[in-house]
């Protein structure tokens, strides 16, 4: 077996508090990289956990960056990457769920699929991400089982097998069967966690005519199906009590793909490649703030790295050496010396690499499929101390070159315009320009409700800025952007201006 057929690269989609922070902690316990369960960080109250280290995370509650997490469990390991919950992080979530190969989908059994795990279903349907489904919650009263299982059916269109059951719910809750074993794991102890006890439960007549109906009433589980993304294996547990964690590890090691091929300009590039080749999909900055660090996470397509090894960066043209790659858990880290494909490794750099780069040793490819989105909220820049206009600019670059905003400089006018898909975003930026910059600012009302990349020959592009300066901005990468006041506007100058292709994603 290839090292990357070793490899579980995957993400867990949730709506906010559905379970998803706790069930990663959880899988990390099963795993073996944490000792203790909501690992104390500070006295008192202030119990996060390990994949939640931004201030503001600290102080709401919600995870806002992507985080990166390795264990390895038998002969696998697992790359676990945590996707931003909130419905205003699509973007970051967007980019984090082009490095994975498979993903879990948490849904709370009391109120089955939200707004937000369709949302995040989605962008895994567009990709062909095969799924599989973590019911949470089933200690506490909830719906029935087979309403939520329906639900999934005829909302996300996919076949639905489960694969294991609950035995009661709520004040009834006697533990968790899998399917599989015929055991079921019960509940023991003062908090009534699952403690490691299987056994072959008495039924009564009523689970007995459910857990019938469940194993007949719905397809037969095929590892096809579920990797080609038409069917969804559901697995029934509580995160918070440690049911089904271990069924869902095993899931994920028996049935989850190993590392897929990637689109890119060349066709797709096989994980059997045998030079290194990579993308990065996410830059963050000052992951330590006593370094001001900048570290790039690039998924690894092909090839096994070597710590020192010289790629090349589509942005930049010329080899850089890989001295210090990093394998991540959480805020903690490790130098690398090898990393194969479907491993996920930090690369730290001076804002060399950026969002959307292709790395490889021949610079012959370039990975495809990293979009920028059109901004939903636009708002100008004020700075409370005018003299901090320097630090205030390489903020806003490196704010940007991460993806938590996008930043536009109009033609005329000297205020900067940060544009956002979630007004969330606007109250991170605001705390880490506080935090990680030492600046204050202000976000004021923008005359623009929207943006348009412009793409066009030059003298299309020079016609169209003669008459519509006031409304055109550059971006960060110094390309045309056209500033819209509604969506009207939009429409009016693609009928004038045919020659221009006005777009609401530009790829990196």
């Amino acid at each position: 077996m290839s090292k990357s057929n070793t490899r579980r690269t995957f993400a867990i989609i949730s709506h906010p508090d559905a379970g998803k922070t706790t069930l990663t902690e959880k899988l990390l316990l099963q795993g073996g990289a944490i000792h203790l369960a909501g690992e104390v960080k500070a006295r008192g109250q202030a119990r996060r956990a390990r994949s939640d280290w931004m201030k503001i995370e600290q102080q709401r509650g919600i995870s806002v960056t992507s985080s990166v997490m390795t264990f390895q469990k038998g002969d696998i390991t697992f790359n676990l990457l945590d996707t931003p919950g909130h419905e205003d992080f699509s973007e970051d979530t967007y980019r984090t769920l082009t490095a994975v190969d498979s993903a879990i989908m948490v849904i709370d059994a009391a109120k089955g699929i939200e707004p937000q795990t369709r949302k995040l279903f989605e962008v895994c349907r567009m990709r062909s991400v095969p799924i599989i489904t973590f019911i949470n919650k089933v200690d506490r009263e909830g719906r029935s089982p087979f309403e939520t299982l329906d639900e999934v059916a005829d909302a996300l269109a996919l076949d639905v097998v489960p694969m294991s059951w609950p035995v009661g719910m709520g004040g009834t809750f006697k533990g968790v069967l899998d399917f599989a074993s015929g055991l079921t794991s019960i509940p023991e102890g003062d908090s009534r966690e699952f403690l490691g006890k299987r056994e072959k439960l008495a039924l009564s007549e009523d689970v007995t005519d459910e857990i019938e109906l469940a194993q007949g009433g719905y397809p037969e589980f095929s590892i096809e199906a579920y990797r080609h993304g038409d069917m969804t294996p559901a697995y029934f547990g509580s995160a918070l009590k440690n049911f089904g964690v271990a069924e869902l590890i095993d899931a994920i090691s028996k049935f989850a793909p190993p590392p897929r091929p990637q689109s890119s300009d060349q066709g797709e590039v096989s994980p059997d490649r045998a030079d290194v080749t990579g993308f990065v999909f996410k830059v963050q900055a000052n992951m330590d703030p006593q370094h001001r660090d900048r570290i790039a996470f690039m998924r690894m397509v092909s090839g096994t790295f070597r710590r020192g090894m010289k790629l090349t960066p589509s942005g930049l043209g010329k080899p850089i050496a890989v001295h210090s790659p990093i394998l991540f858990f959480a805020q903690d880290r490790e130098i690398a010396d090898t990393a194969e494909a479907g491993d996920i490794i930090g690369i730290p750099n001076h804002g060399t690499l950026r969002v959307g780069d292709t790395l490889s040793e021949r610079n012959d490819v370039r990975f495809t499929g990293l979009p920028n989105f059109a901004p939903e909220i636009l708002r100008r820049v004020a700075l409370r101390d005018p003299t901090k206009t320097k630090q205030l600019r390489k903020a806003l670059d490196d704010l940007s070159e991460e993806g938590v905003i996008q930043v536009f400089y109009p033609e005329i006018g000297a205020q900067w315009i940060v544009g956002v898909v979630g007004q969330l975003q606007l109250d991170v930026l605001i705390s880490r320009l506080e935090a990680e910059y030492k600046v204050e600012a202000m976000l004021e009302a923008s005359p623009f409700d929207t943006a348009r990349w412009l793409k066009g020959t030059d003298a299309a592009l020079k016609n169209f800025a003669d008459f519509n300066k006031s409304n055109l901005a550059k971006d960060r990468d110094g390309d045309p952007v056209f500033m819209a006041r509604s969506a009207w506007d939009v429409s009016y100058q693609q009928e004038r201006n045919p020659d221009l292709t006005f777009s609401a994603t530009k790829e990196r």
